[in-house]
This record gives C-alpha cells, structure tokens and sequence, in this order.
C-alpha cells in the first residue's frame, strides 16, 4: 500500500531537515538586497540575490537593535542566520539575525566593538568633557596643511576675530600612520600652550575617515588637558573622534565658530557695557549728593545752637501762651465773680430790706417766718435797713389766705 502525506507533514519533514543541519543553523550569505520592505510592526522583508538566483528573507522586529544602517535596494550585505522552511508558504527562507554591509561592514563592526568599548571605560562621560573657553587667544588645529579645511578654519577666524592666534599642526589624515600624526599634533599643540584645539578634516567614505576611528586617537584627545572641537567629515558623518572630544561640530568652519568669539560682536557689548557703567555711576554719585545734601541740612537743623534757639523759642511762646492763658482765665473769672455778685445782690437781705421788708428772729436767733412761731409777750429783734428793734408780742392775729 502507498504511504500518502498531506502537505503539513511534508512542510514539517523538510523543516526538521533543515533544523537539525548544524550549518544551516548559522549561516552568513552574501547578496544584493532587492524588495526591500520595512514592515509597521517592525519586521524587515527583503530578498537577497545575485547572478544566479534569489533567497527570500526576514529580519523580525526583535534582532533589528543590531542593525546600524537602513537598509535599500542594490545594497551589498552580509546576513547572519539561519535557513529554515515557512510551512504555510512550502518555502525557505533565512531568518537574519546581523545584516552588515558588505565590503565595509568589517569596518562598521570593528567601530560598533570599539565604541562599546570605550564607552564602557568611561571615555564618552559628560562629567569628562572640558567646556571651551569664551575667549582664546591661541588656537591650535590639527589637519592637513592644504586643502579647505584648514582654508576654512583660517576664513572664519579672520573674519571672527583677527587677533586669534593660529597653530597649524600638518598632520596626516588619511591612510597608513594618520593615527600617530593625528595623535602626536594634538600632544604637540597641547604642550604649545594653545587655548583650544580643533581636530578635523574633510568628509569622505568610512575608509576615509577611518584614522579618527582608531584607538590611539580616541586616548590622546581624552588625555588631553586642552579643550578639543571635533570637526571629522560632513554632518551626517560619525566617528569615534566625535564622541571622545568635549565638543563635536558638525563641519570644521562650525567648530570654528564655536572655538573662536566674534570681536566686534564683544567690543560692541564692552561698549554698551561701558556706558551702562557710566549712567549708573553718574546716577549713583547723584543720588549720594542728593543724600550729602539732605544729610548736611539735618545737620544744620541738628547743631546745638539750632536746638538752643529752638527751645528759646518754646519757651517764649509757652510764656506767651502762659500769660494768655492767664489773662484769660482772670477776665473768664472776673466775669463769672461780676455775675456772682449781681446773683448775690438779688439774694443779699439787705437789699430786701432796703426795699422795705424786715428781717425777724427771737431770742433765740431763729428766723420768723410764720405767725405760728411767735407767742405773746415773746420779745424779737426786728432788723431794718439802717437798724434793729427790739419790740415784744402784744397781740396775735393770722390772717385768713382763703
């Protein structure tokens, strides 16, 4: 009898296959990229091919933190992999786990193993970059003597600031022993004394530029006591140089500008500076002899013969006041006695009696008031005006007031 499969389990089989093959399990294919897609959860798909034929591929969203480019058509990389069977597709394919460029990619992964290196020493720590001074005198460059590099350098600091001295150290920058010259100009600029050095050169491939990438290079600008500006290639370009320096720019006139204050732009600001100082100095000195001023008139107010004629003053006025005080109580008095006097006249007996009523008392000095108080035969003084009569009760009558 035939033994009949359905397609899964031939899928499965030839999977397996591929599984337990050791080198299927890690392999590296070099090829063109073609179809690449960047996929929105992440994944990479793309093909690789070359003049004989074509390999699908995926790099799934977990292995991309490796990937140090983007990756597009025509490219010629490396992957790194493994080849196994999408069983619902019955086809193989590498799940790439590195992609580097071909040709270059060596480079790139001996820069990825340094940087991490050197990061891990501590080399790119902020705590270690030295700030550049706002105002240098001397500046120190290392780059090659001809071309726009060093032209560059040398337009912008003229136009900046005319009176910056420039060091040029004529290094090699490119090809065998750029990294000892590029070394041993920043330790000669360094004993020279300059302010700031920039370090730099034009932009090119990462061969190019590969002598700023180098170790020996990274040690001498963190070694270094001078401020270093790094100026390596064009923008976009990165290099080992850049992360190791206490500043990076993105191109060397930039650096320059960074390194070098603008003269006029200072002088201008002394100016202006000057002439704030002068206000407020006149504005100060006017103040303190406004204050001098006010300071000797409390002085003179203040001198003892100024508080002498002061209380003189006082006292004449509270004699004054006293003597006011006085004439006017005295006529206030006066008055008020004139009117006591004129109240005791209409109260005084004598002017009753000299209005013709008498005043009567009995022997024993008690006022008669009433007939009631008088007996018959009682003797009483009876006061006049001009006199007294002495007279005796010989009769009583009351008279009847109804």
């Amino acid at each position: 009898m035939r033994n009949v499969y359905t397609v899964k389990q031939v899928n499965t089989y030839v999977k397996n296959m591929f599984a337990e093959d050791f080198v299927l399990s890690r392999i590296y294919v070099k090829g063109e990229v073609s179809n690449c897609k960047y996929h929105s959860s992440g994944h990479i798909y793309f093909s690789l091919k070359d003049e004989s034929g074509v390999i699908a591929c995926v790099m799934f969203a977990g292995s991309r933190a490796g990937l140090s480019f983007n990756m597009k058509e025509g490219q010629q990389v490396i992957v790194l992999g493994s080849v196994s069977v999408y069983e619902r597709d019955g086809r193989y394919q590498i799940y790439a786990k590195e992609i580097t460029l071909d040709g270059i990619g060596l480079l790139y992964e001996k820069f990825e193993a340094l940087k991490k290196e050197l990061a891990e020493m501590g080399m790119f720590a902020p705590e270690y970059k030295m700030p550049i001074p706002p105002y240098i005198k001397t500046l120190g460059v290392v780059t090659a003597k001809t071309g726009a590099v060093i032209q560059d350098i040398i337009q912008v600091a003229a136009r900046r600031n005319p009176y910056v001295e420039i060091i040029l150290y004529p290094a090699k920058v490119q090809g065998d022993g750029a990294a000892e010259s590029i070394a041993k100009g920043i330790e000669v600029l360094e004993k020279k004394g300059v302010d700031v050095i920039i370090v730099g050169r034009g932009g090119g491939s990462i061969e190019d530029l590969w002598a700023f990438n180098e170790e020996k290079v990274a040690r001498a600008i963190f070694n270094c006591t001078v401020p270093i500006i790094s100026a390596v290639g064009h923008e976009t370009d990165t290099t080992i140089a850049d992360f190791v320096a206490d500043m990076r720019a993105p191109t060397p006139s930039a650096a320059t500008e960074m390194a070098v204050y603008e003269y006029l732009a200072v002088k201008n600001f002394l100016i202006q500076g000057e002439a704030r100082l002068k206000r407020s100095l006149y504005q100060i000195i006017d103040f303190r002899k406004r204050e001098l001023q006010q300071l000797a008139l409390k002085l003179k107010y203040g001198h003892p013969r100024q508080k002498l004629n002061e209380k003189r003053q006082y006292l004449v006025d509270l004699e004054n006041k006293i003597r006011s005080n006085l004439d006017n109580g005295v006529n206030e008095n006066r008055h008020a006695l004139s009117l006591l006097i004129e109240k005791f006249k209409g109260l005084s007996p004598l002017n009753k009696l000299n209005q013709g009523y008498v005043y009567m008392e009995n022997d024993k000095g008690i006022n008669i008031k009433s007939v009631s108080q008088v007996e018959v035969g009682e003797f009483m003084d009876i006061y006049l005006s001009d006199g007294k009569i002495v007279a005796e009760a010989r009769e009583l009558k009351l008279e009847d007031k109804r």
